[in-house]
């Protein structure tokens, strides 16, 4: 069937696509290399699957930090209400739960990705799992299908690329549709590790691995300026950072060492919720209380047993030392210390860890209302492909829904009209 919409990879954006062109009266072909659909969906929101974001719009639209903007159209026109919506009338039921983050009741992506295989199946979807595309088949800038590795020629009146970034590619996302964008004369803008850990210089945090510190706020620093700060939760690993708060910066800490810049730092606020002279009444109260104990016993009460030497290291104390013979000035270097632990940031994790790829098909390229390509006709880009990325919470998902749904139905309308 030549009057047909292919499209290429089988993640959150091909299959609401796939979706969305159904709907619309289009036959749909669905291909996905791996072998079965929606891999990386299935272990998003560490398995529980955040659809998306109970924000407003712009709010939505302000944390999808790279390239926010150009989903301004998509976003709007199937909007985060919409994918609420989709996922109840597929019979799966949802949840609203802290930071305005959406999850299936079940708190399971299975259900979430099941559901989206028996609407497709019900709406008459052709899927392909195990069948990887080689070539788009493009004359006189317009494309006619693609090419199979194994050779075999499929005609279409529409394809669209949906084939994910270049995160987790043990999930099928090994960066494949940059090859195939390029070769159709996209620009491909420098991809990046986006939502990543951050690996540090500092030997201290392989001693304190797998330890969790909830509220506290993290800041990292460039040349002296601070350039974002987050407060929630974040994890010491044996490289380094993670956790929720280290995720967010991350963005921003790898665009600036893939900039060349050698070292970056990380300051950790232990107690963000006491102002500086709250908290120097808090330790000198502590102290009075344990003048009599060495200094590493004297503040069991402010921090985990595991972060004490590391803490009293960076502020220049001795542990050994005996609480009542702190000085007042020793007294203030720890507060400062407490507010401000430093660590120093030299690298992320591997592109491959990240949750998300940065980077991807330039979006000056793409037309913001309908994801078809302003270079070749009838061809569309939609999801982690595009060089549209966002901070965790929901947001990565819904673009990928909005750019999907959007090149589902104008694939179907362009080739109607």
């Amino acid at each position: 069937m030549v009057n047909q919409i292919v499209i290429v990879g089988a993640g959150p954006a091909g299959m609401m696509a796939a979706a969305a062109a159904a709907e619309c009266g289009g036959g749909v072909l669905l291909l996905e290399k791996m072998p079965r659909v929606g891999c990386k969906m299935m272990i998003t929101g560490k398995g529980r699957c955040n659809v998306t974001s109970a924000d407003e719009i712009p709010d939505i639209i302000k944390n999808v930090v790279g390239n926010g903007k150009f989903l301004n159209s998509s976003l709007r026109a199937f909007d985060n209400a919409d994918v609420m919506a989709f996922f109840e009338r597929l019979g799966v039921p949802l949840k609203t739960e802290r930071g305005n983050r959406v999850f299936p009741r079940s708190d399971r992506a299975a259900h979430v990705v099941d559901a989206i295989v028996r609407y497709l199946r019900d709406q008459k979807v052709e899927i392909r799992t195990n069948t990887s595309v080689s070539e788009l088949l493009i004359e006189d800038n317009k494309v006619d299908g693609v090419r199979l590795v194994d050779n075999t020629k499929i005609a279409a009146s529409a394809v669209i690329l949906a084939t994910g970034g270049a995160s987790y590619p043990a999930t099928g996302s090994t960066g494949d549709g940059y090859a195939l964008a390029r070769a159709a004369g996209h620009t491909i803008t420098p991809i990046f590790p986006a939502l990543v850990p951050l690996v540090t210089q500092e030997a201290w945090v392989k001693d304190v691995q797998g330890l969790s510190l909830r509220n506290v706020c993290a800041s990292l620093y460039y040349a002296g300026k601070k350039e974002q700060e987050f407060f929630g939760e974040m994890l010491f690993t044996h490289f380094g950072v993670t956790g929720p708060i280290i995720l967010q910066l991350s963005r921003r800490a790898s665009e600036l060492l893939m900039s060349g810049v050698k070292e970056l730092s990380l300051r950790l606020n232990l107690k963000p919720a006491l102002m500086h002279e709250k908290l120097r009444e808090r330790v000198d109260r502590d102290f009075t209380a344990y003048e009599q104990k060495q200094l590493h016993n004297g503040m069991i009460d402010l921090l985990p047993k595991r972060l004490i030497e590391p803490v009293l290291r960076a502020a220049e104390l001795s542990p050994e030392r005996v609480v009542g013979q702190i000085s007042s000035k020793e007294r203030e270097r720890l507060v400062r210390t407490l507010q401000a632990l430093p660590l120093t940031i030299i690298g992320t994790r591997p592109i491959a860890e990240a949750i998300v790829t940065a980077g991807g098909v330039a979006t000056r390229e793409i037309d913001p209302r309908t994801m078809e390509s302003k270079l070749v006709k009838n061809l569309y880009f939609v999801g982690e492909l595009v060089d549209v990325d966002a901070y965790t919470g929901g947001y990565n998902l819904q673009a990928a829904f909005s750019m999907g749904h959007a090149a589902g139905c104008y694939s179907v309308w362009n080739m109607e009209g």
